[in-house]
């Protein structure tokens, strides 16, 4: 079978490089600030689907910053107005603060460009609706940044799930720790969500993509730290399905974080556990019987090191490309923004 595919791939080589390449969709980034700009503007220079015209940074402090950056050399940066005004580009990803990124958002949507928006994007629920509906109405895409959406481990462990090769599902379980110096709590004190708002909507993300919308979401949003603010840096919300429970852990001050965090499915036939979900190499399957491509027992399945963003860009540029419309849907982002709000008890 291994042999056939390559066989068919190779076949096929030949007729793809005789098509006419696809002119890259001209792109730009309107603010700096958020933790995931160094990650996607990589993403979008690594890609051939992507032309990085410019990004535009308000704060002076930082746009400095970023000019000393080996990565951001060579890109052009722009006022504002000019870059919303550019009628050649068609995407603007928004890697601002948190409370800038329904004003950015606002002002992409209003210039007509499609929009590449960063999580959580607010704690209110009704301005996001307005966003989103704007969006729709004017046949534009919106496409939100969480960051595993395409994560080869978690989406072969979905698979499974849906399969039924797990047997009845009953448990999600995810983990999504950080290790916060001062300084970075505090942008985080203003939401009562706190490291939920911030991380563990990663996680809810995961579980609406699984399950849909919750019929009860609980929450814990503790300050169990000694640090001097009021930030829940120690949180834990359980979202009761119809079929299981999603059980997801964000905490603010750990140390080893990063091989910390983790996703699981547990079933009645069987588990998948990745952990760490990053790098992500490893995905521990065991049954207990032998379904789909996995055997009886307990497995090691390798994976290639899952990076972030670039099956997020790759979508939309198919998106864009295509005129079709984006892997998660308007409606999905409405459902999971009102289930990441439950959580971090907004609403």
């Amino acid at each position: 079978m291994t042999s056939r595919r390559s066989f068919l791939c190779a076949a096929s080589a030949p007729v793809a490089a005789l098509a006419a390449p696809a002119q890259p969709v001209r792109a730009a980034i309107l603010g700096t600030q958020h933790g995931h700009v160094v990650g996607k503007l990589k993403a979008m220079l690594d890609s051939p689907d992507y032309e990085v015209v410019g990004a535009c940074e308000p704060d002076a402090v930082t746009r400095r910053m970023r000019e000393q950056d080996s990565l951001f050399r060579g890109i052009r940066w722009m006022k504002e107005e000019e870059l919303l005004g550019d009628p050649t580009i068609a995407l603007v990803v928004v890697e601002s603060r948190v409370w800038e990124a329904m004003p950015f958002g606002r002002k992409v949507i209003a210039a007509g460009k499609h929009l590449h928006l960063e999580k959580p994007p607010t704690h209110e629920m009704r301005s996001f609706a307005e966003l989103v509906e704007e969006a729709r109405r004017k046949k534009l895409l919106l496409q939100m940044g969480y960051i595993w959406r395409f994560h080869q481990g978690i989406q072969a462990a979905m698979e499974a799930a849906r399969n039924g090769w797990l047997g009845e599902v009953y448990m999600m379980r995810g983990t999504i720790n950080t290790d916060l110096a001062a300084e970075a709590r505090q942008p985080l004190t203003r939401y009562k969500g706190g490291m939920m708002f911030e991380l563990g909507c990663h996680q809810i993300d995961r579980a609406v993509d699984l399950w849909g919308r919750p019929k009860v979401v609980k929450s814990w949003l503790r300050h169990d730290t000694k640090f001097p603010d009021k930030l829940a840096d120690n949180t834990l919300s359980v979202l009761e399905f119809d079929q299981g429970l999603a059980v997801i852990v964000s905490a603010g001050r750990m140390a080893g974080q990063s091989p910390h965090r983790s996703y699981e499915l547990i079933g009645t036939e069987g588990s998948i556990l990745i952990q760490p979900v990053e790098p992500g190499t490893r995905m521990r399957v065991t049954l207990r019987e032998a379904r789909g491509p996995y055997q009886a027992g307990a497995q090691d399945v390798e994976m290639p090191a899952q990076p972030r963003y670039v099956g997020d860009f790759r979508d939309l540029a198919r998106a864009l490309k295509n005129n079709q419309p984006l892997r998660y849907s308007y409606d999905y982002e409405l459902l999971l923004q009102e289930t990441v709000l439950r959580a971090c008890q907004e609403i």
